[in-house]
């Protein structure tokens, strides 16, 4: 099975080793044709604390962590 990957940018570092990245995804309306931004925000593993807002990054799917975590980052894209 394939491991899940996305690509988003650093929204908030506030937390130890663990930051929110916001995932955006533009597909156009099925009726309507405009395209629609749906933002989604995960909690990622950090484990040193490399990451700062703005940063982009790649993410990758793991186990649970803790009770909302279960992607880690994978690399640090973009400063």
């Amino acid at each position: 099975m394939a491991v899940k990957e996305r690509v988003g940018m650093v929204v908030s570092d506030k937390m130890q080793k663990t930051v929110v990245v916001a995932v955006e995804n533009r597909a156009p309306h099925p009726k309507y044709g405009k395209i629609v931004v749906q933002t989604r925000r995960y909690k990622a593993h950090d484990e040193d604390n490399q990451c700062k807002v703005g940063d982009r990054v790649r993410i990758q799917e793991t186990r649970p962590l803790s009770k909302t975590k279960r992607w880690q980052v994978k690399e640090v894209l973009s400063k």
